[in-house]
């Protein structure tokens, strides 16, 4: 009996391409979501200049086994690691047709910040801890797990079938955009208030050092800076839950609810911080809850995206192919 072999459809060949990448991307993801949290402990340990050189460690690959320096020499391999999963995800994307035209352009952003963001952890070395150069490496780190995000999210959309848009509350894009953006900026400026040693400049909350509005001067205008930020944030992500609540979609309808619970967690952690006096677990536990917030928001615009996007192709169909 002779048999025939089964020969994929090109449609099937392209989905198998996109869920190949989705997995290797959001994998990558995570790693880079570790990475973003074991630099807070690089930072808070005091850690950042524990191998005095770069790329080795005290002129060594394996360096020696004492606290500090492992800790910054185990940031350095982990970002190996994403270095390597980021190769990865590349290849893959443009070794197939049909990644390579959706996703090559995000592919190459990738990698232009993974770049950045090593150039960026040597000038951590090289000029003693910068506090600008710090902060940059946390901007652009965020910015990497971004795009990280959005490629595997994308990624993971066009390897599965096509359903149709959930109807229901419209105009939600803009407001989870804008969160997203505002969540990205608070972490950002944490980490300045971080960098440059402000953290604790005032010891108190609501009050800073008895006052309740202190000039905005000095390291004081940047950690009431902080402030006002995360008390605009939770405003923000409030009105975002209460808008998002009606949405049909239940992964918009949940995230809204998410963020408005995660940004009052948010702001407990930074309480804490202060009066606890910037413990490791605490400020790493702050930076966490920054990245998922940002993660969860992010997700959230890339998802009702895709649905404004497809709701006009929709309605463009003639009433026949309906």
């Amino acid at each position: 009996m002779s048999g025939t072999a089964f020969v994929p459809s090109p449609a099937s060949r392209s989905a198998g391409d996109f869920a190949v990448v989705a997995r290797v991307a959001s994998a990558t993801a995570m790693l880079m979501f570790f990475l973003i949290v074991v630099g807070s402990v690089v930072r808070t340990t005091g850690s950042g200049l524990a191998c005095p050189d770069w790329p080795l460690c005290h002129g060594r690959l394996i360096p020696p086994f004492q606290f500090n320096i492992l800790v910054e020499w185990f940031h350095r391999l982990i970002a190996l690691i994403v270095g390597l999963g980021l190769l990865a995800t590349a290849v893959l994307t443009v070794l197939r047709p049909a990644p390579r035209a959706r996703l090559g352009g995000l592919a190459a952003l990738a990698i232009a910040l993974y770049f950045m963001q090593a150039l960026l952890g040597a000038l951590t070395v090289w000029k003693l801890l910068d506090p600008n150069v710090v902060s940059g490496h946390l901007a652009v780190a965020l910015l990497l797990f971004a795009t990280l995000l959005t490629l595997g999210a994308i990624a993971r959309r066009e390897s599965e079938p096509a359903v149709a848009a959930p109807a229901g509350r419209g105009g939600l894009l803009p407001w989870f955009a804008v969160a997203t953006v505002a969540i990205w900026l608070q972490a950002v400026l944490g980490g300045m208030v971080s960098t440059n040693h402000a953290s604790l400049v005032c010891h108190d909350w609501p009050t800073c050092n008895g006052d309740w509005f202190p000039p905005m001067t000095g390291l004081v205008g940047l950690q009431m800076s902080h402030r006002y930020g995360a008390y605009l944030l939770v405003t923000l992500l409030g009105l975002l839950a209460w808008r998002a609540r009606g949405a049909a979609d239940p992964f918009v309808a949940r995230a809204g609810t998410l963020l408005f619970v995660f940004v009052l967690l948010q702001a407990g952690i930074g309480i804490l911080n202060i009066l606890l006096g910037i413990p490791v677990w605490v400020s790493a536990m702050h930076l966490a809850n920054a990245a998922f917030m940002l993660a969860l928001s992010l997700l959230a615009t890339l998802r009702l995206a895709a649905v404004t996007s497809a709701v006009p192709a929709t309605l463009e169909q003639p009433m026949e192919a309906r």
